[in-house]
């Protein structure tokens, strides 16, 4: 990753976008666009995003051509964009400088007091929850979030005042591009080991990232997690800036207690504060005592930071409530790490109280099947019926011997399934009051709907 000075936003001149319609890019053109930088974009497909960028005066092209370029001046790619678009060659052609979305970012963060959110897992929905939480305590923030936020209608705004939330993603390095003065890392794992090649140098990349904070700054960091709680070990030991640790654990700075069934309090600043959470699952409330930390840090006084987490829905796609049909609730969730599968199984176990969990999961990537094949059957036996579809490639080509069967064959309640027998499949065995959940990055999300659709069939 080549690190530049951040750029200012004026410096960039007309700015264009090759992949606009994707999450990430079109956060950071929405972004653009409300501060009045000239931008345009296209895309492979016309997405709904796009005709909201258009109407807010971006010029945008469906299918990518040399001719879209016209006279930008600056060109952002997105990960997915191919060497051989035809845009991206256009570009380079001509010299023009081509940055990555987080080094667009980073450039509409210039001038702001910067929060940047890290981990292998809950960055998103710990994101939307500063963001929700700062804009009900009045503090209106700029914010960049890897997922639509149904409580924020967006997942990205330019705000009044001077404070920037932004997810910061680890998985090619990217996180590295941006001046943080408050860093949240909820955890820290082993992942993207296709860009890293091995766990150390996951673990090397959140020092680095660590590193980034200025004297005056602070690291909160999760000390439920072993990896979050290692690195605020290491980076406390280095004394140049802040470390506050958050979670259940004896030591944390900002400790989370249970109340009992679905509560849950927070003692900080001398207090003790109820949390009032609409979201399941104890990985949420680890994350909502993340984003009270920062809110405090940002001087929200700690009574309205605890009740504007109320105001938190749920990120979309994190746990996201699809229907309900003959008693049965259909979820889904953008789970692709046994973690976050076991997490979100676990979610689904709470709200379905003593009846039965059935999920649908798509693994995504060749690779990461590979590498967890294991673990994910062990995450997946914690529903009654586990269906695998094959896997979902995305930027990956084939690995010769990776099938979903790696997983599939390890399963005590589970088996593979055809993609047209899948909805069949869970529709046989739900039942009044069960929980369906579908599973994965890829593009089994769009089988909630039709599952709903069969229910009440």
């Amino acid at each position: 990753m080549t690190h530049h000075n951040t750029a200012s936003l004026g410096s960039l001149g007309r700015v264009h976008f090759i992949g606009i319609g994707g999450v990430g890019m079109s956060a950071v053109a929405r972004i653009m666009v409300a501060r009045g930088v000239p931008v345009s974009g296209s895309d492979g497909k016309d997405l709904p995003v796009m005709q909201d960028l258009a109407a807010a005066g971006a010029r945008i092209a469906v299918g990518y051509d040399a001719g879209n370029l016209q006279d930008a001046q600056t060109v952002v790619a997105g990960s997915a964009i191919r060497d051989d678009n035809p845009e991206l060659s256009a570009a380079r052609a001509a010299g023009l400088p081509v940055l990555h979305r987080s080094e667009a970012l980073a450039a509409t963060m210039a001038g702001h007091r910067v929060v940047t959110i890290a981990g292998t897992h809950g960055k998103s929905t710990t994101t939307s929850m500063v963001a929700v939480l700062l804009k009900q305590a009045g503090l209106d923030p700029s914010f960049a979030i890897g997922a639509n936020v149904p409580a924020l209608g967006v997942n990205a705004a330019h705000g009044a005042s001077d404070i920037f939330v932004a997810e910061a993603d680890e998985s090619d390095g990217s996180f590295l591009n941006y001046q943080p003065s408050i860093a949240v890392v909820t955890n820290v794992e082993a992942d993207h080991l296709d860009h890293y090649g091995t766990a150390d140098a996951v673990f090397a990349s959140f020092d680095d990232f660590a590193a980034l904070l200025p004297p005056d700054g602070v690291l909160f960091a999760c000390a439920d997690d072993p990896g979050a709680r290692a690195l605020a070990e290491r980076t406390a030991a280095k004394e140049t800036t802040r470390v506050l640790t958050y979670g259940t654990a004896d030591d944390a700075a900002v400790r989370l207690k249970d109340d009992g069934p679905g509560s849950v309090s927070v003692e900080a600043a001398g207090g003790r504060y109820a949390l009032d959470l609409k979201v399941p699952g104890r990985h949420n409330a680890l994350n909502a005592a993340a984003a009270f930390a920062v809110a405090l840090e940002l001087g929200v006084a700690p009574d309205q930071a605890a009740a504007a987490l109320g105001h938190f829905t749920g990120a979309s796609r994190r746990f996201e409530l699809k229907g309900q049909a003959g008693g049965v609730r259909v979820y889904d969730d953008y789970a692709h790490h046994p973690t976050e599968v076991r997490a979100a199984l676990s979610a689904a176990r709470s709200v379905a109280g003593g009846n039965k969990v059935h999920v649908l999961f798509q693994p995504h990537l060749f690779s990461r099947t590979r590498e967890f094949a294991a673990e994910f059957a062990s995450a997946l036996d914690l529903a009654d019926t586990a269906l695998v579809l094959d896997i979902y490639p995305a930027r990956e080509d084939p690995i010769p011997g990776v099938t979903s069967d790696l997983i599939a064959n390890r399963l005590s309640n589970g088996r593979l399934v055809a993609a047209d027998d899948a909805v069949a499949g869970v529709v046989a065995a739900a039942r009044d009051g069960d929980v369906v959940l579908t599973v994965g990055a890829g593009d089994v999300t769009a089988y909630g709907p039709v599952i709903v659709e069969a229910l009440r069939g």
